[in-house]
């Protein structure tokens, strides 16, 4: 979903079941702000609200924050476009986009089977 280049500068996403707002914040390089208004624009980004209206983002919610970010900030989409490109409009490029997302994960999952190696 992200460039190779960005995946290294965002970091690894910790091993959670769900984020604050202000850990999403720092995880993907965004005001808080930025995401209560791509909640607003992008239908598919839909947190946890429990008591007192308090977000709780899940996994597939940061990686999808990561790939609105890079659309947006690193490809240069508008919101419109970004948000067409999400909906399957561009599902031409999306096989390019995923590849990085996959990279990553095989990583992850390399880095646990070394742990769980003698």
């Amino acid at each position: 979903m992200l460039e190779a280049g960005n995946n290294n500068e965002l970091g690894a996403i910790p091993n959670k079941r769900y984020f604050t707002i202000g850990e999403v914040s720092e995880l993907c390089q965004v005001k808080p702000h930025v995401l209560r208004y791509w909640e607003q624009e992008f239908p598919q980004l839909r947190p946890v609200k429990r008591r007192g209206n308090r977000r709780y983002y899940q996994r597939h919610d940061v990686l999808l924050i990561r790939q609105i970010r890079s659309l947006l900030y690193d490809q240069g989409y508008t919101i419109g476009g970004a948000r067409q490109q999400l909906s399957g409009e561009g599902a031409r490029q999306a096989a390019a986009v995923q590849q990085p997302l996959l990279r990553e994960l095989r990583r992850e999952l390399e880095e646990v089977l070394k742990i769980l190696a003698p």
